[in-house]
C-alpha cells in the first residue's frame, strides 16, 4: 500500500511546539540506534509508522503528562537496542497500541503496513490490559492466544516484553495500586518468560525495578550496601583478576573482564531464603571473562583453557563447577562457570564466555531466531519449546488460575538432564518425576505409566529424578491415570494431559491437598491453611458476613487505607497463611464485604491475587502498633553455661517480651533455639533479633513468621 493511504503518511506535521521537537527527537535518536545496527536499513518503514501512530495518538497523554507517542517510541528503542531486532519489530513497537488505542483496526495496519506487522500488533495488542483482568477467565483465553501467536512468531512476546519493561521503567507516574498490581503480574509472568526466553538482563531488570515498588525500603537498603561496598569489591576484583590477565595476554587472547554484582532482587531472595544478612551473602562478587573467537570448533576448548588459568591460581570450590556448553541451558545458555577462593577469603563466581555465548545469554538466542542470520544453531531448542506450548494449548485447563500456574510451572525450573535407556538425552526441569519423563517422551507412554527403572531397581511414579539417570519406563495398557496421578508429576505437560484425561474420564478437577501447600507456605501443612488457599484461590473476596448483614461503606481504592492495629476491633482481617506484622510490606485486598484482607507482599497468594484482581487492591500504611501480634524467630549459636539464662533475660526483661513457648535443643557443641512470643512491630523483632547476635555464641537469630 502507498503512502496515500491516508493524508497525514505523505507529510510529517511538524510545528515549532516544544512538546514536537522532544517528540521528533525521540524518534530521531530511535533512527540512529536502527541505522548504528548490522540490519537491512529499512528506513522509509519505520518512518511512515512513526507518522502514522504519533497521528493516530495525537492529543493522547501518559499519566506522567507527557506526549503517548513518546511510549511507543521508548518501547521500539528498545526492540532495536536491547533485543538487537529489526525493521518489522520496530514498526509493530511503534504501532503496538493503535488497534487498542485509537479507531484503527487491524485492517488499517495490514493495507499500510502488511500482514506481518499487522499479526504482531495484533498479538501484543490481545494481552494490552495486563495477563489478568478483573474476569480471569476471559484473561485467560487472552494469554492463550499471545501464547499462541508467541509459538507461530516469536516477536510478539519480545515486543511486548520491551513494552512492559518501559512500563516497569515509568512505573512511578501510576497510582499506588497500579504499581502493586503492575509490579506482582511482572514477576509473576514476565520475568520468567523473559527467563525462560534467555533474556537475562531484561530478566533481572524486571525483577529489580518490580523489587523496587513491592519493598522500596528493603530495595534501599540493598542498593545503599551495593554502593557502599563498590570500591572495595572492584578493588578485590582487580587484584583477583590479575595473575589470570597475565597468562590470558600470554596466550594471545583478546579478551574483556567485567566485574559485575548480583541483583537487588537476587541478593534480597537469598537473604529471605537463607535467612541470612547481606554480609553473609558470599557470591555477591562475580567477574565474567568475555574472550574473541573466530572459528566455532575451538570455542569450547578456549574456555576449558580459561578454566585452567584460574585453578592454576586459586582454590575452587569442588560443588560449583556449572559445565553448560557441553549440555546449554534449556533457552539456549552457554558458558562455564567456576567459583574461586579470591582475596580476604571471599568466594568469586567466574563465568567465561565466548562473545557470541555472551551475545546469546545478555539478548536470548529467541531474539536472533530466524530473522537475523536465518537458520541457526539454537533453532531446535526454542522449536522443542515451542512444541511444548503449543501441546500445553492444545489440552487447556479448564480453571484460569490452574492454566496460568500450568504454564508458569516450567518458565522458571532450572534443568536436569536424564537419559533413556538407549542413551538419548531429555532436559526436565528439577523436581520432575518419572511420570514427567514418561509424558516428556510420549502422551500414551504417560497414560499407561506404572512405574520407573533406575540402576536395575523399581521405583515410583513419584520418584523425582536426579541428573544423569538413566531410566526405564515401565507401561500397563490396563494402567490408566488418577487423580492423585496430579501430584505424581511437576510439568506443565503431565499435568495438563492428566486432567485433560480425567475430565473426559467425568472426573472432577480440582486442586490436591498437596497442591495447595505448595501454594500456600512450605509450612501450610494445617487444615484450616488448606481451606483458606481453597477459598483464596476458588473465590478469593466471597462474603464472610452472615445474611442479612450489611456491608461496610465502599473502600477507596485509590487512596492510601490506613491500617489500625492498636483498635478494640482494627480495621482489617489479618490472613494466617503469612502471619504479617505492622510494620511489614502489606498487600491490602478488598472482599466482597468491603473488608481489606491483610497479606505480606511476599506471600504466594498476594502474588496471584496481585495478577488476577489488580483491580481489588488497595495501598496501605500502618498507623499504629499493638502488642498482640504473634510472632516466632530462630537461634543458632555455640552452646555454653548460661547462654538460655541470658537469651531469657535479654528477651523478658530488657525487652519485656512475654514469651509464648521456647524450644531449645543442643546437638555437640551447637544449639538450635524457637522462640514464639507477642510483639507490636515487625521492627521490633527486628530489633529484638540485632541484640540476641550481640550475645556471645549467638551467630544466627531470624524472625520465620
Amino acid at each position: 500500500m502507498s503512502d496515500s493511504y491516508s493524508p497525514f503518511l505523505t507529510s510529517s506535521a511538524s510545528t515549532d511546539s516544544q512538546e514536537d521537537r522532544i517528540v521528533d527527537a525521540a524518534f530521531h535518536d530511535l533512527l540512529n540506534c536502527y541505522v548504528e545496527s548490522n540490519h537491512r536499513k529499512k528506513v522509509e518503514i519505520i518512518e511512515k509508522a512513526y507518522r502514522f501512530a504519533k497521528e493516530a495518538h495525537k492529543g493522547a497523554r501518559r499519566r506522567s503528562g507527557e506526549p503517548y507517542i513518546l511510549h511507543p517510541i521508548a518501547v521500539a528503542r528498545i526492540v532495536v537496542e536491547e533485543l538487537g531486532l529489526g525493521s518489522t519489530s520496530i514498526c509493530a513497537a511503534l504501532l503496538h497500541d493503535v488497534v487498542e488505542d485509537t479507531d484503527y483496526t487491524r485492517e488499517d495496519i495490514e493495507m499500510a503496513f502488511g500482514k506481518k506487522i499487522a499479526d504482531i500488533v495484533e498479538g501484543v495488542t490481545k494481552i494490552s490490559g495486563g495477563i489478568f483482568g478483573d474476569k480471569a477467565s476471559v484473561q485467560a483465553e487472552n494469554f492463550r492466544k499471545l501464547l499462541l501467536s508467541m509459538s507461530t512468531d516469536i516477536r510478539v512476546i519480545l515486543v511486548k516484553m520491551a513494552d512492559r519493561l518501559h512500563n516497569m521503567r515509568t512505573l512511578g507516574s501510576m497510582r499506588p495500586e497500579k504499581q502493586y498490581k503492575i509490579a506482582g503480574e511482572t514477576l509473576y509472568v514476565y520475568a520468567p518468560l523473559a527467563h525462560r526466553l534467555g533474556l537475562s538482563k531484561i530478566k533481572y531488570e524486571l525483577e529489580d525495578l518490580a523489587f523496587k515498588y513491592e519493598h522500596p525500603q528493603k530495595y534501599r537498603e540493598i542498593i545503599e550496601k551495593v554502593n557502599e561496598t563498590e570500591e572495595h569489591r572492584v578493588a578485590i576484583a582487580r587484584e583477583f583478576v590479575a595473575p589470570v590477565k597475565k597468562m590470558l595476554d600470554e596466550a594471545g587472547f583478546k579478551y574483556e573482564i567485567k566485574a559485575r554484582v548480583k541483583s537487588a532482587y537476587s541478593i534480597y531472595k537469598k537473604m529471605e531464603t537463607k535467612k541470612i544478612p547481606f554480609e553473609e551473602i558470599y557470591d555477591v562478587y562475580a567477574v565474567r571473562v568475555i574472550f574473541d573467537n573466530d572459528d566455532d570448533a575451538l570455542e569450547k576448548i578456549k574456555c576449558w583453557q580459561i578454566y585452567t588459568f584460574f585453578t592454576e591460581n586459586y582454590k575452587t570450590h569442588p560443588e560449583r563447577l556449572r559445565d553448560w556448553i557441553s549440555i546449554p541451558k534449556a533457552n539456549g545458555y552457554r558458558a562455564l562457570h567456576l567459583t574461586a577462593m579470591g582475596p580476604e577469603g571471599k568466594w568469586i563466581e567466574v563465568q567465561i564466555r565466548s562473545r557470541k555465548m555472551d551475545e546469546i545469554a545478555e539478548l536470548g538466542y529467541a531474539a536472533h531466531w530466524k530473522y537475523k542470520d536465518g537458520v541457526n544453531e539454537d533453532e531446535s531448542e526454542l522449536d522443542t519449546w515451542m512444541n511444548t506450548i503449543k501441546d500445553i494449548l492444545a489440552h487447556p485447563e479448564p480453571n484460569a488460575l490452574d492454566f496460568l500456574d500450568t504454564i508458569k510451572l516450567n518458565l522458571f525450573s532450572s534443568e536436569i538432564y536424564v537419559f533413556t535407556p538407549k542413551g538419548d538425552l531429555l532436559t526436565l526441569p528439577t523436581g520432575a518425576t518419572v511420570l514427567d519423563m514418561a509424558f516428556a517422551i510420549h502422551s500414551q507412554l504417560g497414560l499407561h505409566c506404572m512405574a520407573g527403572k533406575i540402576s536395575h531397581r523399581l521405583v515410583p511414579l513419584s520418584h523425582k529424578l536426579q541428573s544423569g539417570d538413566q531410566v526405564e519406563i515401565i507401561t500397563s495398557n490396563s494402567r490408566n491415570p488418577t487423580p492423585e496421578w496430579v501430584d505424581y508429576c511437576y510439568t506443565a505437560k503431565a499435568k495438563s494431559r492428566i486432567r485433560t484425561y480425567l475430565k473426559k474420564a467425568g472426573n472432577a478437577d480440582i486442586l490436591s491437598p498437596e497442591e495447595l501447600d505448595r501454594i500456600a507456605t512450605p509450612e501450610s501443612s494445617h487444615e484450616e491453611k488448606r481451606s483458606l488457599v481453597k477459598r483464596l484461590l476458588r473465590n478469593p473476596f466471597s462474603s464472610k458476613k452472615k445474611k442479612g448483614e450489611k456491608k461496610a461503606a465502599p473502600i477507596d481504592r485509590k487512596k492510601v487505607f490506613t491500617l489500625y492495629p492498636d483498635d478494640k476491633e482494627p480495621n482489617y482481617h489479618l490472613e494466617s497463611c503469612c502471619s504479617p506484622l505492622p510494620g511489614d510490606d502489606v498487600l491490602g485486598f478488598v472482599n466482597e464485604d468491603e473488608e481489606v484482607v491483610l497479606h505480606k507482599v511476599s506471600c504466594p497468594i498476594a502474588m496471584r491475587l496481585k495478577s488476577a484482581y489488580g483491580s481489588r487492591l488497595v495501598v496501605t500504611r500502618w498507623g499504629g502498633s499493638s502488642s498482640k501480634f504473634p510472632a516466632t524467630i530462630e537461634l543458632d549459636g555455640i552452646d555454653r553455661r548460661h547462654i538460655l539464662e541470658e537469651i531469657v533475660e535479654l528477651v523478658s526483661h530488657k525487652f519485656n517480651i512475654n514469651i509464648r513457648s521456647m524450644n531449645i535443643s543442643t546437638h555437640q557443641d551447637v544449639f538450635h533455639c524457637n522462640m514464639s512470643f507477642f510483639t507490636d512491630t515487625a521492627e521490633s523483632v527486628d530489633n529484638l533479633c540485632d541484640n540476641l547476635l550481640n550475645l556471645k555464641g549467638v551467630k544466627f537469630a531470624k524472625r520465620v513468621t
